[in-house]
C-alpha cells in the first residue's frame, strides 16, 4: 500500500507542469544561462597614472603643515652669487615690531668671489640687505682698491631691534624695529687698517667718499652732529616717506689739533696800541693815590 502511493506520487511530479520560471537571462537548448556582465574598457596608455593628479588626504589626527609663501623678487635676485643672507620667518611683535621677507645677512659676496663678513650677522629685511650688499659691491670695495687693499669686515653696531627711536621711551618705532635699518661703526680692510667713519683723524676724503655713497643710496643718514644720538656711528635706513624725500646729515669734522693752544700767542711789537691803553702816570701808578684826611662824624648829645 505504501509503494503504491509512493509510485504514485513520483509520476505525479515527473508528469506535472512545471512552474513558469522568469527568464533574466539567455536560453539555450531549453536552458536558462546567466546574462555575462559588461567589462570596462581598457585604460588609454596615455592616461595619467591612478591617483596622480588627486591630493594626498591627511589623517585626521595629523596637524596642518603649513605651506611656504612664495620666495619674493628680492628674495630670488639676493642670490649666493651676491650675498650669504638665508631666510628666516617672519616676525610679528607688539606694536608693529618685526616684519616680514627678512634674511640674516651673514655676508656679502664680491664681484671676485671675496666675502665680506658682518660681525655680527644682521637681520634685515630683503630689500635692505640688498640694498646694503650692492653698496658694498659697488661703492665701498672700489674704495678699498683706491688705499691698495680689499674691504673684509663690516662692523654692525646695530640691526633688527624692537624699540623706539634712539631708545626714547614712549618714542614712535624706529626703523630698527622694522627690521629696516642698519648702524655702522667701521670698514675693515684685509691689510688690516680700519676705517672708522666717525674718526675725525680718518681721511676726510675717505670719509666724504663714504658720505655721498649712502646719501645717494639710503633714504635716511645721520651721523655726527645730527641729534646728538649718532656721534659714534652712522645710521643707515630704507625708510618710506612722501615724494621720496631723504634725509642725509653728516658732518664730517676735521681733525682736531695734536696740541690744544693754552695760551693766547703773544702780541707783536708793532701792533697798534688797544683803545684806552694809554692812561696817565698818577692813574697807573697804584702808589700814586692822593692821601685825603680821615673825618670822625660828629656825636649826638644826650638829652
Amino acid at each position: 500500500m505504501v509503494t503504491a502511493t509512493a509510485a504514485f506520487l513520483l509520476l505525479s511530479a515527473e508528469t506535472a507542469p512545471a512552474p513558469a520560471v522568469r527568464k533574466s537571462g539567455i536560453e539555450r537548448n531549453g536552458a536558462v544561462l546567466a546574462a555575462p556582465v559588461p567589462l570596462p574598457r581598457p585604460r588609454p596608455a596615455d592616461a595619467p597614472a591612478i591617483g596622480a593628479d588627486m591630493p594626498e588626504t591627511a589623517s585626521p589626527s595629523a596637524p596642518a603643515v603649513p605651506v611656504a609663501p612664495a620666495a619674493s623678487i628680492c628674495r630670488l635676485a639676493l642670490t649666493e652669487a651676491i650675498a650669504i643672507a638665508p631666510s628666516i620667518p617672519d616676525i610679528h611683535g607688539p606694536g608693529g615690531c618685526g616684519g616680514e621677507d627678512l634674511v640674516r645677512l651673514e655676508a656679502v659676496v664680491l664681484p671676485d668671489k671675496r666675502l665680506v663678513t658682518l660681525r655680527p650677522a644682521a637681520v634685515l629685511r630683503c630689500a635692505m640687505a640688498s640694498a646694503i650688499a650692492d653698496w658694498i659691491r659697488s661703492d665701498i670695495a672700489p674704495l678699498a682698491a683706491s688705499l691698495g687693499s680689499v674691504i673684509s669686515d663690516l662692523d654692525n653696531f646695530d640691526a633688527f631691534e624692537c624699540r623706539g627711536r634712539n631708545r626714547v621711551a614712549g618714542a614712535a618705532l624706529s626703523e630698527h624695529g622694522r627690521a629696516n635699518a642698519l648702524d655702522v661703526r667701521a670698514l675693515k680692510l684685509a691689510s688690516g687698517q680700519s676705517i672708522a667713519l666717525t674718526d675725525r683723524n680718518v681721511s676726510r676724503e675717505v670719509r666724504e667718499n663714504v658720505l655721498h655713497s649712502v646719501c645717494a643710496r639710503f633714504s635716511t643718514v645721520l651721523g655726527p652732529g645730527s641729534d646728538g644720538y649718532h656721534e659714534d656711528h652712522i645710521h643707515l635706513d630704507l625708510m618710506e616717506r612722501r615724494n621720496n624725500y631723504k634725509i642725509c646729515q653728516w658732518n664730517v669734522w676735521d681733525p682736531l689739533p695734536r696740541v690744544a693752544p693754552l695760551l693766547p700767542a703773544e702780541r707783536p711789537a708793532e701792533a697798534p696800541p688797544r683803545e684806552g691803553a694809554a692812561q696817565s702816570d698818577s692813574a697807573a701808578d697804584p702808589d700814586a693815590v692822593e692821601a685825603k684826611p680821615l673825618t670822625t662824624p660828629p656825636t649826638k648829645k644826650r638829652r
